[in-house]
């Protein structure tokens, strides 16, 4: 895309920044997600602690979902509420729209991330939601990313496109 054009500028500019609500990992496949204050993010590898760090291909080092689709896949669901761990993914962030960080650069805290694509629903979802959570969760299961520096994420820093 040309970095001139009406559509790169508009895609360049995001009303605010967002933040850091909630971190998560899991020490294997199918282990309940522990719910963690604040983890280490090593670049090109992953979450210490989080079974994807050893597996990671560089496109899923970090998975991210937006605060605002748990209350929307509850109202689909007809449920009070949908938790975060739930999901299954690493971090929850507020206030920015994560669909529009796939394949760009931004930060949480200091640490460095490139949208690296969707985090498309997994058949666990109809395990964790109950009947129709897959498709309930389409639309809404967040982004991957790539870890380019790594650091501390912690609860409650910034996430900011660049």
């Amino acid at each position: 895309m040309n970095p001139d054009s009406d559509l790169a500028k508009l895609r360049a500019q995001f009303p605010r920044g967002g933040k850091l609500e909630w971190i998560g990992i899991r020490a294997a496949r199918r282990a309940p997600v522990a719910s963690v204050e604040q983890v280490e993010a090593i670049a090109g590898y992953g979450l210490t602690g989080d079974h994807y760090a050893s597996k990671s291909n560089g496109k899923r080092q970090v998975t991210l979902i937006q605060a605002e689709h748990l209350e929307a896949v509850a109202k689909i669901l007809g449920k009070f509420e949908v938790r975060a761990g739930d999901l299954r993914r690493n971090l929850l962030v507020s206030g920015i729209n994560l669909f529009a960080l796939r394949d760009r650069k931004f930060r949480v805290g200091a640490i460095l991330l490139e949208g690296s694509g969707p985090c498309e629903p997994c058949s666990r979802m109809e395990e964790v939601l109950g009947v129709g959570g897959y498709n309930a969760m389409r639309g809404h299961g967040g982004i991957t990313a790539r870890i380019l520096e790594g650091g501390m994420f912690k609860v409650g820093e910034s996430v900011e496109p660049l």
